[in-house]
């Protein structure tokens, strides 16, 4: 079994969900296509350098006054006030109320970056311990910025890490040290130092690009969601109006009625009847209305487990090339429960029942077990079954391997969020939700909740 796309649409791709705007890096399809697009408040940027200048000023003290090394405390503070000057020029601006365009947060840490290095060069160099602050605003770029704008932010720090390299050419300290062990420490320091950037902006990134692809999935697993919901509550209001209409309507009829008896041979006659023939057939629409009450009717709500599974399989029922069949079982003396009609459950169901049809050779069984404390559904095909590499992954959002589609027997293409949507809601519902292989062939995914989150305890009323 691979992994296959929802069974509604995503809310990336819905008519008018970005229509008239343009894929911002910002937007949901700007993040599907794997760019990067959360960015950092102007506000922020100021706070964050309003801390970096802090630790310059206590890595210049404790250098002059600690450490004793030789500097010119007027030239460092003097940077250290240029940077203070630049935030104040930025807090005052009309940019201070929005968030920072990528282009005006590059300049800002490119900005950061020179004047640390102008002033770790003033302050002994590489060896000097607070050149590890350049290691800041890398970061902060991997974290909030797009991946070239990021790498070359990273460069820049690389590169002020070579300069301030090349300038501490004799140790800033008084006490003696032989000029080969001091360069082997101050190119170690330095190679350091570029590792730890490069670490460091590579894994803001990552993680940051990661938590941003995790939240665009579960917005979309809240959307498919609150789709199922509002479809449900559309059939209760539709029993509603049924309700709600039928007496009027029956006045209407009666009066046609009346007026199609008593009105003389003619169009007068003719209508009446024709109104009488249209106020029945709005009756009909209706009755059938009725008939399919949604939330507001308990009965409707609770279903066997026969029910569940026979309703998730009836898709398939007409198609020959892959024999979908649905099993309930329990043991002996166990009454099998009654359970609550919710949608995400079957939502989720159904999502993993599509995917073993997309790949199952021949065959697809679906099996509903239950006993005194738990109740369970299991899906199992007669397909490849799981990749190994995947296995261990499944569940997580944007995994596919057919992000075409092709093979697809029902022709889904999506982002690979099928799985991801369905282990979210069956999860969300109590479920605990496996994955594994057959001993010969095949996947298995089982669903298992306790008893008492599925069954119905009210007395039906």
């Amino acid at each position: 079994m691979a992994l296959s796309q929802p069974l509604v649409p995503s809310v990336l791709d819905s008519p008018g969900a970005n229509e008239g705007r343009p894929d911002t890096p910002g937007s949901a399809k700007a993040q599907a296509r794997g760019g990067f697009g959360r960015r950092l408040r102007t506000r922020t940027v100021v706070m964050l350098r309003c801390a970096f200048l802090l630790a310059q000023m206590l890595g210049v003290f404790i250098t002059w006054k600690i450490l004793g090394w030789p500097l010119s405390p007027a030239a460092c503070f003097g940077l250290i006030g240029v940077g203070a000057l630049m935030n104040l020029i930025l807090a005052a601006s009309p940019a201070m109320g929005r968030e920072a365009r990528p282009s005006e947060t590059t300049a800002q840490l490119a900005f950061d970056i020179l004047q640390l290095t102008a002033l770790i060069g003033l302050a002994g160099g590489v060896v000097n311990p607070f050149a590890v602050l350049l290691i800041g605003p890398a970061t902060l770029a991997g974290a909030a910025l797009p991946p070239r704008r990021a790498a070359a932010v990273c460069l820049l720090a690389v590169t002020g890490t070579l300069v301030v390299t090349l300038l501490a050419v004799h140790p800033p300290w008084s006490a003696p040290v032989e000029h080969v062990a001091y360069n082997a420490f101050r190119l170690g320091r330095s190679a350091a130092l570029i590792i730890a950037i490069v670490f460091a902006g590579g894994f803001a990134f990552w993680s940051s690009a990661s938590g941003a692809r995790r939240e665009l999935a579960l917005h979309v697993v809240e959307t498919v969601l609150a789709r199922e919901q509002r479809l449900s509550a559309l059939g209760a209001l539709a029993a509603a109006v049924a309700h709600e209409l039928g007496t009027p309507l029956a006045t209407i009829t009666i009066i046609a009625a009346e007026m199609a008896r008593e009105a003389p041979e003619g169009p007068l006659r003719e209508d009446a009847r024709l109104m009488v023939e249209q106020a029945r057939r709005c009756r009909e629409i209706l009755r059938r209305l009725a008939e399919k009450p949604e939330r507001e009717d308990t009965l409707h709500e609770r279903m066997s487990l026969l029910q569940v599974v026979r309703e998730i399989i009836e898709p398939y029922a007409d198609k020959p090339e892959v024999r979908v069949e649905a099993l309930v079982t329990g043991p002996p003396g166990v009454i099998a429960p009654e359970v609550w009609r919710r949608p995400e459950i079957l939502h989720a169901i159904t999502t993993l029942v599509e995917n073993a049809f997309d790949f199952a050779k021949g065959e697809v069984l679906l099996t509903a077990r239950f006993d005194a404390a738990s109740v369970a559904v299991e899906i199992r095909d007669d397909g490849p079954g799981f990749a190994p590499d995947i296995l261990a992954r499944l569940g997580e959002p944007y995994l596919t391997t057919r992000a075409s589609g092709e093979g697809s027997r029902t022709g889904h293409i999506g982002m690979g969020l099928g799985v991801f949507i369905a282990k979210t809601l069956l999860e969300r519902s109590g479920a605990r939700l496996s994955f594994s292989n057959g001993p010969r062939r095949g996947a298995i995914v089982a669903a298992r909740w306790p008893r008492s989150r599925m069954e119905v305890t009210e007395p039906v009323a």
